[in-house]
């Protein structure tokens, strides 16, 4: 008979991914896995594999429960005319909170995407994949405030919105300012077209 496991693996997966987040995939060490999770390494290979394993883990907790819940207002079935703006102040605040794995290292994805585990096949895909679902979002935000808008502009203003949040939570690690500054481009953008009707 095998072991019963005797951990919670969603909180698991949770102390590894602060770790994963603020150090990034190759400076995360198992001891530092190891001390974050409670878990020996035995136990984390028993349980994810590998440390590539419980990274995958990871990255889909990450998506979870800290990404998808603020995409969820512009991929709700009725989708607010405020919505993108209101995920770019939301954005904005939580980038300006001190202390907060967020405000201190930024996107676990856009980080992992600078990094060498990116060019890991699966990891690549995902991190594609959470592109692709982002800017799907947006668009959506700029139907539900321009919805009289020409195909090609909304493309535009959805790009341009996507950019600067991935700038955002790339720059705020070294510079919060210009990391704020890019939303409040986006924000700016998105006034710009309403003033312009």
């Amino acid at each position: 008979m095998g072991r019963t496991q005797q951990f919670d693996t969603a909180e698991v997966v949770r102390a590894a991914r602060e770790v994963f987040w603020v150090n990034g995939y190759e400076a995360s060490s198992l001891p530092a896995l190891e001390t974050a999770t409670g878990l020996k390494r035995s136990s984390i290979y028993h349980a994810f594999g590998s440390k590539h394993g419980l990274f995958e883990a990871v990255i889909e907790s990450y998506l979870n429960e800290v990404i998808r819940p603020r995409l969820a207002p512009l991929v709700a079935a009725e989708v607010e005319a405020d919505a993108l703006e209101n995920y770019l102040t939301g954005l904005r605040a939580a980038l300006l909170r001190t202390g907060t794995t967020a405000a201190t290292s930024g996107c676990l994805l856009v980080n992992a995407a600078g990094a060498p585990i990116s060019q890991d096949a699966a990891v690549a895909s995902v991190i594609a994949a959470y592109r692709a679902e982002l800017s799907a979002a947006f668009a959506n935000g700029v139907a539900a405030r321009f919805p009289s808008l020409a195909n090609a502009q909304a493309d535009v203003l959805t790009a341009a919105c996507a950019g600067l949040v991935i700038a955002a939570v790339a720059l705020v690690r070294v510079t919060p300012e210009a990391a704020v500054g890019s939303l409040d481009a986006a924000l700016a953008l998105i006034e710009e077209r309403a003033v312009q009707g």
